[in-house]
C-alpha cells in the first residue's frame, strides 16, 4: 500500500482533473459492469428507500450513482496534490457567517453532516471554511497503513482527524482547555451498537442513527448544524449550513438527532445519486416496534 501510494497514487494525484475523471470514467465501467462492486447492497438500498420507482428507474439511478461515486474516487487522488488556493476555489461555504458568529460568542459547533457529495473534500478544508479549529470525527479503517495515509492527505491544512474510541477524551480536554472547535460528525453510518442507537424512520426503513453528536451536543451545550454539499458543476460544491439548534440542552431526548434525520433524507431525496449507497447502512435489524415517535 505504501509503495503504491508513492510510486502510483501520489503522481497521478498530479494529472489534470478532467484527466482524472477520464481515469474515473474508466473505473466506473470497470466498477459497474465487470466487477459488479456491491451492486446488489446497492440495489436492494435502493429499492427499499424507493417503493415507488420502477425497476427502470431504480437501475438508471444505480448507474448515476456508481458514476458519481467513480468521480469521487478521482477527486480523492487529486485531494492529495490540491493546493489550498484550489480547494477554496472548487469548495466554499456560502453562509460562513452562521458558523462564525457562535465562534464571536466563544462557543463550539457541532456540524453534523453525511457521506453525501464529496465528503473528503470538506474533511481537507474543514479548517480553512471555519474560524473554530476544525476536528473531523468519523471510524477507524481496518486498513492501518491505508488510514495513515490518507490521513496525512486530509489533515495537511489543519484539520485533526479522530476516531470513535477517542473523541470522548478529545471533547473533554477541548473543552476543559476552552478551545473553539468546528466538529465534523458523519452520522449516517450504521452505529456499531445499535442498542445504544435512536432508532426512527429513514429512507422508508426503521434505522439505528448514531447518537454521539447528539450525546456531546448536550453534555458540552455546544450548538448543532446541520450542511449541506451541494454539487454546483463537475469537481465543484458549496457548502450551505442551518441551524438544528443553539440549546442542545432544552431538546427532548433523540430531537437533536430526529431533526438531523429529517434534513437528511430531505437531501437525499433531492438528489439521491450522490448519497453511499454501496455502504451497508441497514446491516442492523431494527423493529417498527422500536421506532421513536417524538
Amino acid at each position: 500500500m505504501r509503495f503504491a501510494f508513492y510510486l502510483i497514487f501520489y503522481p497521478l494525484s498530479l494529472l489534470p482533473m478532467i484527466v482524472l475523471y477520464g481515469i474515473g470514467y474508466l473505473l466506473y465501467l470497470i466498477l459497474y459492469y465487470i466487477v459488479r462492486y456491491r451492486r446488489a447492497v446497492t440495489t436492494r438500498n435502493l429499492q427499499n428507500a424507493f417503493p415507488e420507482k420502477s425497476e427502470k428507474e431504480i437501475a438508471r439511478l444505480r448507474r448515476k450513482y456508481y458514476r458519481h461515486l467513480a468521480q469521487i474516487a478521482a477527486e480523492m487522488l487529486k485531494m492529495l496534490t490540491l493546493t489550498r488556493r484550489q480547494v477554496m476555489r472548487r469548495y466554499r461555504c456560502e453562509n460562513p457567517e452562521l458558523v462564525r458568529r457562535f465562534y464571536d460568542e466563544g462557543k463550539s459547533v457541532i456540524l453534523m453532516s453525511s457521506h453525501y457529495n464529496d465528503w473528503e473534500w470538506m474533511i481537507l478544508s474543514l479548517d480553512m471554511q471555519y474560524p473554530q479549529h476544525a476536528v473531523g470525527v468519523g471510524k477507524a479503517n481496518s486498513n492501518k497503513v491505508f488510514e495513515k495515509l490518507i490521513n496525512r492527505a486530509r489533515t495537511r491544512y489543519g484539520t485533526e482527524v479522530v476516531f470513535a474510541d477517542h473523541v470522548r477524551e478529545l471533547f473533554e480536554r477541548n473543552e476543559q482547555n476552552r478551545r473553539l472547535c468546528a466538529y465534523m460528525m458523519l452520522s449516517d453510518q450504521s452505529p456499531n451498537n445499535i442498542q445504544r442507537s435512536y432508532k426512527t424512520l429513514f429512507l422508508n426503513q426503521p434505522t439505528g442513527m448514531i447518537f454521539g453528536a447528539e450525546h456531546f451536543a448536550k453534555k458540552y451545550d455546544i450548538p448543532v448544524l446541520y450542511y449541506e454539499i451541494i454539487k454546483t458543476g463537475l469537481g465543484h460544491y458549496k457548502i450551505l449550513n442551518q441551524i438544528i439548534t443553539e440549546n442542545p440542552r432544552s431538546c427532548a431526548e433523540g430531537e437533536i438527532t430526529e431533526k438531523y434525520t429529517r434534513l437528511l433524507e430531505q437531501t437525499i431525496r433531492r438528489q439521491p445519486e450522490y448519497w453511499l449507497w454501496s455502504h451497508r447502512r441497514w446491516k442492523h435489524h431494527v423493529d417498527m416496534n422500536e421506532v421513536n415517535k417524538l
